[in-house]
């Protein structure tokens, strides 16, 4: 076994426990084909960033601040598709990754409200508005964690980003990156729920502006 597949079979073991431990709270049993398309899908080869490393990310962030969520299980439900449909070459990935979820869950037997909220959540994640709601604040500082992850990190972040955009020349893909870069920086406060602003603010806007410098 090389040191990647070791390291995505330990991130398949962490987000199995999470995934066990969220249809108990709505009265279900975790349907184990739905999770096993999650893993291929997240494990999709045009994945750099966008892979088992953010989710696994995402849900370890999601572990330790779920007490601040209203509906932690949708939340967390949320974080497991928001980008489970990911074309570099789309525009609606959020989209169809919320009507994949929608979908599902109904198989699943997760009740409307429960499916409209997670899809709600997911949409949310197109980063075009203001979240409204707490749970959904929640989602969107998880979702920009690694903003205010060590520099190690972030900077390895940058270059996935970059791989995963390998296609767009360097004119084009360096000022649309800084603008993207520039208008996170400029949103103040970035991370609005009080546990990731302590964790990951500061951390995030010198990340940020290292970037863009």
């Amino acid at each position: 076994m090389t040191s990647a597949e070791a390291t995505v079979d330990i991130y398949r073991e962490r987000l199995l426990k999470n995934w066990q431990a969220i249809w108990p709270t709505l009265g279900l049993t975790p349907p184990v084909n739905l999770l096993e398309s999650l893993f291929t899908a997240w494990a999709e080869p045009q994945r750099h960033y966008h892979s088992l490393q953010h989710l696994a990310e995402c849900i370890a962030w999601f572990e330790r601040e779920k007490d601040a969520a209203e509906r932690p299980a949708e939340i967390a439900l949320a974080l497991w598709f928001h980008d489970a449909i990911y074309d570099v070459h789309a525009q609606d990935n959020e989209e169809r990754s919320a009507d994949w979820a929608r979908d599902a869950l109904v198989v699943a037997g997760v009740s409307a409200d429960v499916t409209s909220r997670v899809h709600a959540l997911i949409m949310a994640t197109r980063h075009d508005a203001v979240p409204q709601g707490r749970d959904a604040e929640l989602l969107i500082d998880i979702d920009l964690s690694v903003l205010g992850a060590p520099t190690e990190r972030f900077d390895e972040y940058e270059r996935q980003i970059r791989a995963e955009y390998a296609h767009v020349p360097p004119g084009i893909f360096e000022p649309r990156r800084r603008n993207i870069l520039r208008r996170f920086v400029d949103r103040e406060p970035l991370y609005a729920t009080p546990g990731m602003h302590a964790a990951c603010e500061a951390q995030a806007k010198h990340n940020l502006r290292k970037a863009i410098d």
